[in-house]
Parts: C-alpha cells; structure tokens; sequence
C-alpha cells in the first residue's frame, strides 16, 4: 500500500475526528473530518501504527460502522 504521510491534510482532520477515543461512525467521520473515503484513510492510519478497532451494528435504518481508535500512530 502507497500510504499518505501522516502530515496529509487528510490524515490529520480524521485523526483530529479520532483522537478523542470514542467510537465514530463512518458519517460522522465524513462530516467532521471532511473525507470520502472513510476506509482508505483508516487503513492509511493503521499503516503509520494507528490501532482503530471497526465495529459493525446493526440499526432501524441499516447496519452503521463504527471507528475507534485506542492507540494513536506514532509521530
């Protein structure tokens, strides 16, 4: 994988989006972070060390992902 480097405009807003701890989902990710491809950057993160955990649940309206990150990449 050809990763963005951690100091892409990109990484940062959804790392700002992450850092706090809590679950997010992938809308929320896209409004906050203002990003598409919600997948890509989190594998991108993963790929400079982050640890986002993806949980799947299952609502009224469909199924909902949810990002969580529990330990951030190293700078």
């Amino acid at each position: 994988m050809h990763a963005a480097a951690l100091t892409s405009p990109r990484l940062q807003r959804v790392l700002a989006v992450l850092r706090d701890g809590k679950p997010h989902t992938t809308r929320d990710i896209v409004r906050r972070g203002r990003v598409m491809a919600v997948n890509v950057c989190i594998s991108e993160l993963r790929h400079h060390g982050a640890e986002i955990a993806c949980i799947k649940q299952a609502t009224a309206q469909g199924w909902r992902f949810y990002y969580t990150m529990t330990r951030a990449p190293k700078v």
